[in-house]
């Protein structure tokens, strides 16, 4: 026993040595970090407590802007608002590459809209951001969807005779449906089989990424793909996701009419045919399957996950819940659904869903980025194709924006007459080219259904508030709530 783990030692010694002497080096300056060692990069002085708690105790030491070594890849991670907004914004082209996530590369493989780089994420990106915006050719906004959706909503909550309720699923539902409206035509019912068993795939798969065996996956990932692990069955999951999406494909394609496209996927569709001579077209099956998988996942999971957050704050400070019911009754009344426009006049609870977005930090490490040619920044050189971290965290949580980062308060972003404050820290849907397509969208959703919801329902649990816990359940590439039940009361005697 004892020679055949020596030999496996020695194997996997020798291993290490050739992977370590088969890494490049280095051309440019990148900026300064923790010493790397051979094939293990930084792991050493990682923190058990995961990647972005390293990340942030490395940047008291090494600054705002340094390398670190996932592995024996090479990443610049920038903390602060500052420097996040020199690179992202101020050098915009130089740092609009897509950088990797390991564990869904398998999936994605440089296809759609999220993962692709230049040509074809340009020409995707325009596509999906026009067909969004004017999609259904003169039929219902999607403000209309949203709105639709969240009475749907309502009535599933009514539904419940106010009993504690997990609100994950019902979160999930009324903002896939929303997404699905537009890129399938069709919403679904909250029974729906085939429909439940999406949303668990999904949700799943952002449980599974923000995990830390996944975080060790980003680390090691041409070794441990071998092996099984949480990065085989968010493959498996995304799969089956792809599935979905291939046989409503097909579905559209036998029913299809080029004069008057239905969706996402008709318009996506007739373009196709359009280009179906141009061998370089990037209209081809593949980004339209990847497209749909990244409109669904993309925004599912942080929408939804944003409004667990927010009803769990709601629970745990009612006299805020209280204020923002006094200004629903104020402006909207009860009589009528809330509309976008209603926004501009309700500071208060515009601000109370700023707080809520920055507090709950969805995306703490933000969506990967990579340099698209050799990079002057800040006295450093970032050779092309180096991956970087834009570590969205540390903006939303930034001290000389935030007074107090650590706690919940919509003081942050409301000035001395109680109007709204912008701020440049404000960043949950990254910044620069790359800054989240689905923006408009999210927060359109998170405004219509978070006010919906207090314009219908008084908010209560078993526990008192300051029991309540709010310590994340995971923090890795997602960072998501515990669990937690909730009785949704009828407000206003409904």
């Amino acid at each position: 026993m004892e020679l055949s783990v020596l030999l496996l030692l020695t194997v996997f010694t020798g291993l290490l040595l050739l992977i370590g002497r088969g890494q490049p080096k280095s051309r440019g300056r990148l900026p300064p970090g923790p010493r790397p060692l051979p094939f293990f990069g930084n792991l050493l002085q990682m923190d058990r407590n995961g990647l972005l708690k390293s990340i942030l105790k490395m940047r008291d030491q090494y600054g705002d802007v340094f390398t670190l070594y996932l592995g024996p890849k090479p990443v610049v991670i920038l903390c602060g608002t500052e420097a996040i907004r020199e690179a992202l914004v101020d050098q915009t082209d130089a740092f609009s590459g897509r950088g990797k996530i390991a564990v869904l590369e398998p999936v994605f493989q440089d296809y759609g809209l999220v993962f692709s780089n230049g040509e074809r994420w340009k020409v995707l990106r325009q596509f999906a951001l026009t067909t969004m915006r004017d999609f259904g050719m003169g039929k219902r906004s999607v403000e209309e969807r949203i709105q639709e959706e969240a009475q749907y909503l309502v009535e599933e909550l009514r539904n419940t005779k106010g009993t504690l309720q997990d609100p994950k699923f019902f979160f999930q539902a009324s903002v896939a449906n929303v997404i699905c409206s537009i890129v399938f035509g069709e919403r679904f019912s909250y029974q729906d089989p085939e429909f439940r068993r999406l949303l668990h795939l999904i949700f799943s798969s952002f449980v599974l990424m923000s995990s830390f065996s996944a975080q060790m996956f980003e680390l090691f990932s041409g070794f441990l793909k071998y092996f099984p692990g949480a990065h085989s069955q968010v493959s498996r999951n995304l799969k089956e996701v792809n599935d979905f999406i291939a046989r409503n494909v097909e579905k559209h394609r036998e029913t299809l009419d080029s004069t008057a496209p239905r969706d996402f996927i008709d318009a996506y569709l007739i373009r196709m045919d359009k280009e179906k001579s141009n061998p370089n077209t990037e209209f081809h099956h593949m980004n339209l399957i990847i497209s749909v998988l990244s409109l669904l996942t993309g925004n599912t999971e942080t929408t939804s996950t944003t409004l667990c957050y927010g009803f769990l704050l709601m629970l745990k400070y009612p006299h805020i819940t209280e204020r923002v019911q006094k200004e629903i009754d104020q402006v909207i009344g009860s009589h009528r659904a809330p509309d976008l426009n209603d926004r501009i006049n309700m500071p208060y609870t515009d601000a109370v869903i700023h707080e809520i977005q920055r507090y709950a930090d969805v995306i703490p490490m933000g969506i990967p980025r990579s340099v698209t040619k050799d990079t002057h920044f800040r006295g450093n050189i970032i050779p092309e194709g180096t991956q970087v971290f834009p570590i969205l965290s540390s903006a939303l949580n930034d001290p000389h924006y935030f007074g107090k980062p650590e706690t919940f308060n919509p003081d942050h972003f409301l000035d001395a007459n109680g109007a709204l404050k912008k701020s440049d820290a404000f960043i949950p849907f990254s910044v620069g080219k790359r800054i989240c397509p689905g923006e408009g969208i999210a927060r359109a959703q998170i405004f219509l259904v978070f006010t919906t919801i207090l314009q219908n329902f008084n908010l209560a649990t078993s526990m008192a508030p300051e029991d309540i816990d709010l310590t994340p359940m995971e923090c890795g590439v997602g960072k998501l709530p515990p669990p937690y039940k909730i009785h949704f009361l009828p407000h206003h005697g409904d």
